[in-house]
């Protein structure tokens, strides 16, 4: 018998989705990323021309490409989600998070080219202030993809032995938020870093 305490399918989706634990974890992650532009902010406003100057080296089509792949990638963890919660359709919510992992592996790709241009050029951390933030900023989140990716085929392989259902999807729905939480600072860092003139 189900006590009163305990949450049901009729009950509704929890809200917020997932363990309350990586909730703490994802805004002290976001907060951190939060000081990281700040300080890029103002590195900037004092530095307008090299920064400006230096935006124009790096290769934004490769950052826009990226983009795509991480929404691309949420989509697919997100669909992955609604298939296990709505539809309890493990095999078919598996095939989504293998799209969303080989999202998530287009983008190091990606950004591995990117890094042995830059790194090819003799571009390091002291080269300049821009550099030394592009580097830095990029990296951080290249660690945060690979974790996201980690967590991804942990759910990947859950969901293909059936290990979440809509009453039971607790796992799946906190990776999947990490995962959204990757793609949202990428979403701020791309027109940040590349784009904003």
């Amino acid at each position: 018998m189900t006590s009163p305490s305990t949450p049901t399918a009729a009950d509704g989706p929890a809200y917020p989705p997932g363990d309350l634990a990586i909730w703490f974890f994802i805004l002290a992650e976001l907060l951190a990323f939060a000081v990281f532009f700040a300080a890029y902010a103002f590195a900037r406003a004092n530095n307008v021309e090299l920064f400006d100057e230096m935006q124009r080296t790096l290769n934004r089509d490769a950052g826009a490409l990226n983009t795509v792949l991480l929404i691309t990638a949420s989509w697919c963890v997100a669909r992955a989600v609604h298939l296990v919660v709505e539809r309890d359709a493990a095999t078919l919510a598996s095939r989504w998070l293998l799209a969303g992992i080989a999202c998530g592996g287009g983008f190091l790709v990606v950004k591995l080219i990117e890094y042995s241009h830059v790194f090819g050029a003799g571009i390091s951390l002291s080269t300049n202030t821009f550099y030394m933030f592009y580097i830095s900023l990029t990296f951080f989140h290249f660690m945060h993809v690979i974790l996201g990716m980690v967590i991804l085929t942990v759910l990947w392989a859950q969901t293909r032995k059936g290990a979440y259902s809509p009453q039971g999807a607790n796992g799946l729905e906190s990776g999947a938020a990490y995962w959204h939480m990757v793609d949202l600072v990428w979403i701020v860092l791309f027109p940040l870093v590349y784009v904003m003139r």
